[in-house]
This record gives C-alpha cells, structure tokens and sequence, in this order.
C-alpha cells in the first residue's frame, strides 16, 4: 500500500520526467498578488494571469500539489466538514497544466494512463462526466471531449455521462478563466452498482480528478469570450486519491489524518477515533484535525485571524474545532496550538516553508483559543439574555449572533433552547446566514474600471513596454499609441480623446513608474506634436504593458497603430514628486534592515506603501515596538543616510540572487526568473559572486523593481510618525524622509520646548497653554517620540489643573455652605429664590442641601453663574407639589429665561442656561411662576 507521500510523488514523476512538465512550487493559500480571492481554491490561481493572456512562464506544461483553502467565497465546504468524510477546508490539489500547448487529447490519454496503468485502479470503477451544454451561455455540449473518451482509452462507453453546468462547467469565481470539463469518478460499492450515485454527493460515488479546458473568459457583466489560446488545468483531489489506493473508506482513515488524530487523542484525553459518520466524537475529530491543517497553513502563508475578510474566516473556523474540543470532547483548556507540530511533521517535508516559523503559529492559534474562551462563556450569558427576553423563542437575530459572533453553531443553540423549552426562528437565522455568505462570497474587492482596462488592453496585445524610467525621467519618442476612454467601469478602444476625456494611453516606450510593490504610480505630462496635453494621474501596469491613466486637457490625440508607429511624443515625469518617493522608497528599504536588527530575525515583511507624502510599512511582529525600539531603529536608518552609501540596483538570474545571504523578499510574492536586485552599500555583482557570504546580513538587499536613490544621503533624514497594530501578529511603522521629516522634526522640538518652557508657569497660563498644545498635537503631523513625550507632559500639567481645580472647588465649597447658610437664617415664608455667588453645579446642589434642612417646608429656587454658563436648581416638597408647583416644571421656566432648559422630577430638578446675563431676569421668571402655582396666603418670596 503506498503511503501519502508515495502517491503525491508518483504523481509528480508521472507528469515531470514523463510527460515533459516543470514542477512549480506550490504558491501560498493567501494570494498576495490576486485581491478577487479570499484563499487560494486551486492548482490554477497562480496562473491566472497566463490563462488571461495578461502574463507568461518560460515553461508551457506544469505539475505540482497545491495547497488549497475552500471555506469562504465561491468555493465554500465549511459547513460539510466533518459532516461527511471526503470534504475539508484546506486540501491538495494535485494538477497538471497546459499553457497553450497540449489540450483534450493528451490531457485525457494521461490521466487514464496514470489511474489505470500506474496506479492500477480498476477500469470498470471509474466513470467520466462530459459538459452538457447550457442554452444560456449559447455553449453546445462537449462532443470533442466524449469522442476522445471514446477513442483514446478503453473505458466502457456506458461510464460517459453528460453533466449540466453546475458539475461540468468550471468557473474559477464570477469572473475569470473558466470552460468545459470532465471529471473522472470512481464507484466504490461493493457490487460497482454506483453510477446512479454521480454527483450525488455520495461517498460511494467519488469525484477524484477533474479535467478542465479553459477557452473562455466570463467578464464582470457575465458575458463569456474565447481566449487568445486554449489551455489546461487539471486538479485531483490529493485527499481522496490517497483514501483510494489505501482501500480506505473515508479520506480521514488515510495517513494523511492518523497521526493527526493521534496528535488530538493525546493532547485531549478522548477515546480513539473510530470512523463513524454520526458520532459526535468522530465528527469533532474530523473537524478539529481538517482546521488544525487549515490554521496551521494559512497563518505559515501569512494570513492572521481578525474580524474581516480572510482573518474573519479563519477565526470562524479556529472557534468552530475549539468549540468541538469544549463541548464534545470535553477539554476546557487551549489545545488547538498544541496540534501544529503534528500537522509540520505530516506536511512538512513536501511544504518546507511550514518547518520554518512553528512557534509563531502555535502563538497565534493558543491566543485566540484564550481569546474564545472568554468569548464562549459571554455567549453562553448572551443565550440567557436572549431566552429570558424571547417569550418562548430565540430570535433570528440573537442566534445568528451567538453564531457570528461568539461561535455558537445552530444546533448548540436549538439543543440549549429545548432544555428550557424554547424553539428557535431558524428561518430568520437562515436569511442572516445566506446574506452572511454573500457578503464573505463576494469579499475580495478591486476596482472593476481598472480591471477592465487590464482586459481591454490584454484582448489587443500590444508589445511590452519599454521602461526607461531608472535612467530619465522625461524622453522623446516616436511609437505608436493606443487609446482607451473611460465609460462607465469599463475602458474602451477608441480613435481620439478629446479635452475633458478620462483615457487611457499606451505607448511603446515610457519613463513613467507604473503602480507595483507597494510603490504608487508616476504622474506627469505626455504631450504630442500637435499641442495636445494629455495629464497623467496615475500609471498602471498589465500583461508587460505600461498603461497611463489620466485626462486630455489641451489639444486631441490620435490614435498610432503598431504597425507604423509614427507619432512622436514628449514624456514628461513630475520631478519633484518622484524624487519624493524615491526618497521614501530607498527609505523603506533601509527601515526593514534597520527593524530586523533592533527586532529580529522574525520579521518579515507584510506590506507597504511608498508615495510621496509618507512610507508605511507592515511587519510581523507580537509586540508593541517600544519608545527604545523606535529611538533605535531611527538612529540606524539615519546613520545609513548619514553614511551616504551607493544604491546599487541590477538585474540578475531568480536562481542565483535567491542564494544571497541576507536577502529580503516579500514573502508570497511571485517574482520573474529574472529579478531586479536593491542593494544598499554592497554592489550587486559582489553578492552574486559570494552568495554564501555571511556579512551581507549587514546590509539591505531585497528584490525590488521600483525607483530609488543613487545614494543614501539623498534621502536627507527620517523620522517614525507612527505605530499601531493591524492585525494579529502585524504591526505598521509610518515615516517620513527628506523635507518632510525635517518639518514634523521642527514641529516636534518646536512643541517639547513650549512644553518644557511651561515648568514654572502658572495655573491662570497652564489652562490655555495646555488647550493649545493638546489641538497641536491632535492635528499635526509630529515624529512619534515628540508626541509621546508631549503627550506625558500633558497628562502631567492636567494633573496639576485638576489637583488646583480640587483645592480650589473645596475652597469655594466652603464660601458656598457659609452663603447658603446665610441665606437660610434670612429666608421666611414658603418660597425661597435667591443666586449663590461662586457656586459650581456641585456646590449649588450643597447649598440646596443647606438651604432645605432649615426650611424643610418651603419651594426653594437657587441659581448661580458658573465660567460662562447659569445653573439652577429646584427642590419642592409634597404638600407643595399638590398646590401644583413642580421642580421639574418650575426649573424649565425658568431655564429658558437664560437661554437654556432642563428638568427633572417633582420634587428635585435641575438645569442650565446660557446666557450669565439673564441670571437675575430668570429668578424674576422663578418667583412669578412659583406665585402663580401657589396660594398668595402665606406665601412669602425670599
């Protein structure tokens, strides 16, 4: 019986040294590089680009294992987990490709061949499915492909079956790459009596390898067109073909699972895994082993659990297997983490990156099961909340809720709600869910004008552009020109554009930087003979065509055909903003060597933006970057400016450049097989003469394509503005150089010394010193130690303001009690209305207090003005509240004769006005209305 990893290298060998294919490295399950995709869902994503026509490889067959995450977007086998025994969020997909060389034929004949000859499965277990057609798309069934069946191997004529487009019909989302395929199933009953059992989501009847045929592209309107050539994406289901040439029944009794399994029952304490469908244990096993090999991956790849997007899905799925653990197996402490090295020590050896960072893994995974510990027992007081409110039934809302949110599944609710004899409105839950999923199915995002423009252009295939732009910034050409208008998210081939057109242009040669690596876009000017201005906004790059986005603002451009190339035109790159990101982009490099000394070793880099206000740049890293940090990562980048060493930049072989030591890539990032190497202090040939060379750790050396400094003096200064976590595990750095950052650095010595200059001041000069330094803080750009330290100075001064503010409130307390008190003795009758000189609202309700404990009787009106604001307060007692005087009625009267309002209860109200002016005319307003409430007989105002 051969074991895992027999198979997946039978399967490569077949394909590689027999059939002529490159085997390419599996790419990561979070695609860096394609925004439309939460996860990679198949072998094909990392050659989307050539299935488009937009991108190229040197090699025109491939054949790998990729590694795979269904459980969000189109492709989603979430919720059949564990469920079943054939599904699962992360898989191999084991595949072959044909990039326009080979089609139907030879991908049919070697699949048959490598199923029955090498593999040896029995002929008369495997079916096919060809596609049907479908009279919606105007597609024709595939006749082709069930000929070739039928010509090409001796498969039984009746195991060809016609399948709709739901199963026959591959789409890779809702736009994109798609077309016809075959899938190849095998009958697992004992009898071979399954055929009825195709596509019916029967574990008898199993799909273990589809054909794919890609020939058309479905853009953003639906529409499908042919694409420039015709290709193949075959994907087997790594998983399942391992269950069958093991004789297993079930994916999971593989040994691709059973030393994870073993893993779970020694960390858990839960008895043996027994392989049956609807036990409760075997289900949470199967659970818990398919997401500890899917968090393992994903968060190796570099994605990170979060509220949103991909990390919202992983924490779905990491609550989901901790949840199993909790309630079904019983385990009360974090154990998920613990599972890692089994899930390495399974994959390791045929994904190597997995054996390089395990521990920030196992961090990731045992913070967030601490994390829904306290999230579960929340839920579990939310379910409460909810059936006390529910008058015999849990609500749409709250179940989604406690689903959503604190990762109760539905029937841990329902089973919750019938002990206490409740039902639960799965229908509404249902709705919320289904909006859920329409909501994570279309979150990958992107602009669709600009992707569009990407097709629009790629249909045309003009040549490549030359870019001239790391040696001039403004160049002469005669080419042609290819023009595209803008409609409505959509670009458009056109003959001319007019002034006011927002267009598109395409030149054969250009200067300007297209937007790539984290690097924004050149802007700037191309102008024609004829006097016309056309506005560069933006510069965008696909398919090796360099494409400037922007508007005419004088004149008319035409349109020059390839083939004549016969219009000249002058490029002309904004200088003085390229210098600015050149500035922060050789910035940015030095920040990166510059945070793995002061840091570690660990980081890595997990994006940026360079333009040319500002650097930002992304790192893994589990810690706040301390004031220390930060003091030292500033003092090494600036002591590389200082320096003023040469920036070296050149091409070189991905084989060789790849082996220097110290070298700095983007870690999924998929780059050319030549590669453009930024060295700062060492010259690149030096690096690829010694790779090995330890001492090049010292230096900065990335891949990189975009523009930079000759020299780091160039770069003049920099400072860190800014710090903050993204994501778990992430955090960015914001930063300034040139200009730019001696303006925020004379803005922050500026402030410190105003707040240093107020040691000795007074408290009449701190007040109005401290609003101002607090509105400069908040609304300028300062370096990030200037702010910290302006923002301690602060909190000290408001300190000592409010230490004086309290001695000087007890202070006036006290004039307060000795003026209500007075009052008091003075005051007769049964109505008392008077201001309190220097009261706050505190005090004022003291002198009430005092006021009221000598005339416990009377309706007592006090008012008093306090900065630039009038307070009232009231008191009635009850005999006078049934003569129709009320507190709360009396103060609003009154109030409003200062411009203010208020109110409260009968017997005690308050409010405020805002006019001091109106202070005495509002006591005039009191002592009226108190009068008419009440009886004149023995009412005598105070």
């Amino acid at each position: 019986m051969p074991s895992s990893s027999d198979i997946r290298k039978q399967f490569i060998d077949y394909f590689v040294q027999k059939r002529g294919h490159t085997f390419v490295a599996s790419s990561p399950v979070v695609p860096h590089d394609d925004p439309t995709l939460l996860f990679t869902n198949a072998g094909m994503n990392q050659f989307k680009d050539t299935f488009l026509g937009t991108g190229s490889r040197e090699y025109t067959r491939a054949a790998n294992s990729q590694k795979c995450i269904r459980a969000g977007g189109k492709h989603n086998d979430l919720e059949d987990v564990g469920r079943d025994t054939y599904h699962h969020t992360f898989f191999e997909m084991l595949g072959n490709w044909s990039f326009g060389d080979y089609f139907k034929a030879e991908a049919i004949a070697w699949a048959w061949e490598l199923l029955t000859d090498v593999w040896g499965l029995e002929k008369d277990r495997l079916h096919v499915t060809v596609f049907a057609g479908d009279a919606g798309d105007g597609l024709e069934a595939d006749t082709e492909a069930a000929d070739l069946w039928k010509s090409l191997t001796d498969i039984d004529h009746g195991h060809i079956h016609l399948g709709d487009k739901k199963d026959n019909f591959w789409e890779m989302g809702d736009t994109g790459p798609c077309g016809p395929c075959s899938e190849v199933h095998i009958d697992l009953t004992p009898d071979k009596s399954g055929h009825a059992l195709i596509n019916a989501d029967d574990a008898r009847m199993i799909e273990i390898w589809n054909l794919v045929f890609i020939q058309y592209n479905r853009d953003s309107g639906g529409r499908l067109s042919p694409l420039p050539a015709k290709h193949v994406d075959t994907g087997m289901g790594f998983e399942r073909v391992c269950a069958v040439l093991q004789g297993k029944s079930s994916n999971y009794d593989s040994d691709v699972f059973t030393p994870i399994f073993d893993a779970i029952r020694e960390v858990t304490g839960a008895a043996a895994y027994a392989g049956r469908d609807d036990d409760a244990k075997d289900i949470a096993y199967r659970v818990i082993a398919d997401h500890a090999r899917c968090l393992t991956v994903a968060l190796t790849d570099g994605a990170t659990p979060s509220n949103e997007g991909r990390g919202y899905v992983l924490r779905r799925i990491l609550r989901r297997a901790a949840r199993h653990g909790r309630q079904t197996l019983g385990v009360t402490e974090p154990f998920l983490h613990k599972l890692v090295p089994a899930v390495v020590s399974v994959m390791g050896e045929a994904f190597p990156e997995l054996t390089k960072s395990p521990q920030r893994v196992i961090d990731l995974i045992r913070d967030e099961e601490e994390s829904f510990g306290r999230t579960l027992d929340r839920g579990i007081e939310l379910f409460h909340d909810a059936a006390g409110r529910g008058g015999g039934r849990v609500s749409a809302q709250d179940a989604f809720k406690l689903h959503d949110t604190y990762g109760f599944p539905l029937d841990l609710t329902q089973v919750m709600a019938d002990e206490r004899g409740m039902e639960v409105d799965v229908a509404g839950f249902n709705t919320l869910m289904a909006e859920a999923r329409e909501q994570a199915r279309s979150g990958g995002g992107g602009s669709d004008s600009t992707a569009e423009l990407a097709q629009a252009i790629g249909h045309d295939s003009p040549p490549a552009t030359v870019f001239t732009g790391y040696d001039e910034i403004e160049t002469r050409v005669k080419t042609f020109c290819l023009i595209y208008k803008q409609g409505e998210n959509t670009y458009n081939r056109a003959a001319s554009a007019k002034p006011g057109d927002a267009a598109a242009l395409v030149l054969g040669k250009s200067p300007f930087y297209a937007a790539a690596g984290g690097q924004v876009g050149d802007q700037g000017t191309i102008k024609n003979e004829q006097g016309g201005v056309f506005r560069v906004t933006d510069t965008l790059k696909a398919a090796g065509v360099i494409i400037h986005v922007g508007e005419v603002e004088a004149g008319e451009f035409g349109e020059a055909s390839v083939s004549t190339q016969e219009a000249a035109f002058t490029l002309r790159v904004d200088a003085g903003r390229r210098d600015a990101i050149m500035r922060n982009h050789t910035g940015t490099h030095m920040l990166n060597r510059a945070l793995r000394e002061v840091l570690g070793d660990h980081v890595q880099q997990k994006g940026s933006l360079v333009d040319d206000q500002k650097l930002r740049f992304d790192l893994s890293h589990d810690s706040v970057i301390t004031a220390e940090q930060i003091n030292e990562i500033e003092q090494l980048v600036n002591g590389d400016i200082a320096s003023d060493l040469p920036v070296y930049a050149e091409e070189a072989p991905q084989e060789d450049a790849i082996k220097i030591h110290g070298l700095r890539a983007v870690f999924g990032e998929k780059y050319p097989p030549r590669v453009r190497v930024v060295s700062i202090g060492a010259p690149v040939d030096d690096l690829l003469a010694e790779p090995e060379n330890a001492d090049w750790r010292r230096y900065s050396i990335e891949f990189c394509g975009g523009t930079h400094l000759t020299k780091t003096g160039d770069a003049e200064g920099f400072v860190v503005i800014g710090e903050e976590a993204v994501a778990k595990g992430v955090r960015r750095i914001v930063g300034m150089t040139g200009p730019a950052a001696h303006r925020v650095a004379a803005q922050g010595e500026r402030l410190v010394a105003r707040l240093d200059s107020l040691g000795g001041a007074g408290v009449e000069q701190l007040a109005g010193a401290v609003t101002e330094l607090a509105d400069a803080v908040a609304e300028q750009e300062l370096p990030l130690l200037a702010a910290a330290k302006l923002r301690d100075g602060l909190a000290t001064l408001r300190k000592k303001l409010k230490q004086h503010d309290k001695e000087h409130s007890k202070a006036s307390a006290h004039t307060v009690v000795a003026a209500a008190r007075e009052l008091a003795e003075q005051a007769d009758g049964e109505l008392i209305v008077s201001e309190v000189a220097g009261a706050d609202p505190s005090t004022l309700r003291t002198a009430m207090d005092v006021v009221r404990k000598k005339h416990p009787d009377a309706a007592v009106l006090l008012g008093a003005v306090s900065g630039d604001k009038v307070g009232f307060v009231a008191a009635v007692p009850k005999a006078l509240i049934d003569k129709g005087l009320k507190a709360g009625d009396w103060v609003r009267e009154v109030a409003k004769a200062a411009g203010g309002g208020g109110g409260g209860r009968p017997d005690m109200a308050q409010a405020g006005g805002k006019d001091p002016a109106k202070l005495g005319e509002a006591l005039e307003v009191a002592r009226s209305f108190a009068s008419s409430k009440l009886s004149a007989t023995g009412c005598t105002p105070s």
